[in-house]
């Protein structure tokens, strides 16, 4: 696909990864920043995509994989705060956030946690290492001894698991 073809199909392919983001974080400003991501993300691989086929799962795919991205840096972020300053209880990204900012930060803090606990222990300790801890594939192979397609399917599933409960408690 060349990119003049992409241009054309972005506006669709922008509105789908909206619709998740909306869906997801429950406001748009993030929603903006998912589809903001993953329209970049698609374009770096413009030139693997098919001309003349509809891209509307990939966007879609594209657009989960940045809501948990976005989950995971506000996590981490969370982390290295309150390491450093054991009565941190507000993690750093919010400074100068408005209240309204601040409180719907809580909530999908919350809202993570509490679908992670819906995992089994061993997606949940894959799904960990992966997406919240930001670890290597074959670094988990060489902590876990399970193998990389194997690991792979596990954290997939859990991630369209923790995606799936926090939709369901923030409706």
């Amino acid at each position: 696909m060349t990119q003049e073809e992409f241009e054309h199909i972005a506006p669709t392919l922008r509105e789908l990864m909206l619709s998740v983001g909306r869906s997801f974080f429950g406001n748009d400003d993030d929603a903006e920043d998912v589809a903001q991501e993953g329209l970049v993300a698609l374009l770096r691989f413009v030139d693997k995509m098919e001309s003349g086929v509809r891209h509307d799962a990939l966007a879609i795919r594209v657009a989960k994989h940045c809501c948990m991205d976005i989950v995971r840096k506000r996590k981490s972020s969370l982390l290295v705060s309150n390491k450093m300053n054991k009565e941190t209880t507000l993690p750093d990204w919010d400074v100068g956030a408005s209240p309204h900012e601040v409180l719907e930060a809580k909530e999908l803090h919350e809202a993570v946690s509490k679908a992670v606990q819906h995992l089994k222990p061993s997606e949940r300790r894959l799904f960990e290492m992966r997406q919240i801890e930001g670890l290597e594939l074959d670094d988990i192979v060489k902590l876990t001894n399970i193998a990389k397609p194997s690991i792979k399917s596990i954290v997939s599933a859990a991630r369209k698991k923790v995606f799936e409960e926090i939709k369901k408690l923030r409706t």
